[in-house]
């Protein structure tokens, strides 16, 4: 078992729970923690974990990079270069990590979610939000541009109006605003989050593990792809699911009028 030491990582009936833990700055996230953050999704992979759920410790999920901390959390500093270090060392591994994670990803979003920490929150299969959470992209206001990947994955999601909305005029969009732009699967009293969130990953972890991380890539990779490449993606997709054991057991329990007990193989 890792140690870490700004999240907390907890493994139990196949869903892996990481929590970023450093509520006195509001979960801001130093290098250390993306690093932590990807190192613990690579354990949750090699124990078998068939869910992350991800949220945070306190009354924020993420309020961005520490800045703090210097861009890089040493003593490369805010400028330029040390930014630019620190995306290519940690941030943006870390966000490749989520993105390519092969079990689906829950995000229960209990707070504020800015910066990075809104690319963070929005990576999740299902975003769970609470009724105090808003998503915030505030790079305009220290004349820095969105990162995360954020420029890619909001005009995705919401459409270019409504990211350049976000990103230029740098406002919050509160969680039932989210609702309605489609940025979140559901918004739930602040007390119910993590129970809301917890039924969701559980549902997701009895469910066929392989499929569900096809479904996850080809969500991804197909956006960039032809119709025609979807296609051949699909097919091939279809055909490492239909050799894995949950398929058979799928088929079995169709036939059969029952319901399938997947084993996540």
């Amino acid at each position: 078992m890792s140690e870490f030491q700004t999240i907390k990582y907890d493994l139990s009936d196949n869903i892996a729970t990481i929590t970023l833990n450093r509520p006195e700055r509001l979960n801001a996230a130093p290098v250390e923690m993306a690093t932590e953050i990807s190192d613990a999704l690579a354990q949750a992979v090699s124990e078998g974990a068939r869910c992350v759920l991800m949220t945070g410790e306190g009354r924020a999920f993420c309020s961005g990079a520490d800045l703090a901390a210097g861009s890089d959390g040493s003593s490369r500093g805010l400028g330029g270069d040390g930014a630019k270090w620190s995306l290519n060392y940690a941030y943006n591994p870390m966000m490749r990590a989520l993105a390519e994670l092969p079990i689906p990803l829950v995000t229960a979003v209990n707070g504020p979610a800015a910066g990075v920490g809104c690319s963070m929150g929005l990576a999740g299969d299902f975003v769970v939000a609470s009724e105090s959470a808003y998503f915030l992209q505030a790079f305009v206001n220290i004349g820095l541009v969105p990162d995360g990947g954020a420029t890619w994955m909001l005009p995705r999601l919401i459409g270019k109006a409504r990211a350049m909305e976000m990103m230029m005029l740098g406002e919050k969009i509160r969680a039932d605003r989210a609702y309605e732009w489609g940025m979140v699967h559901k918004v739930v009293d602040n007390d119910s989050l993590m129970d809301e969130a917890l039924a969701l990953a559980k549902r997701l972890a009895e469910g066929p593990t392989m499929a569900l991380g096809l479904m996850r890539r080809l969500a991804v990779e197909n956006l960039d792809r032809s119709y025609a490449e979807a296609l051949d993606a699909e097919a091939n997709a279809q055909r490492e699911a239909g050799n894995s054991d949950d398929a058979r057991i799928g088929a079995v329990a169709f036939l059969k009028k029952e319901k399938a007990q997947f084993t996540g193989k």
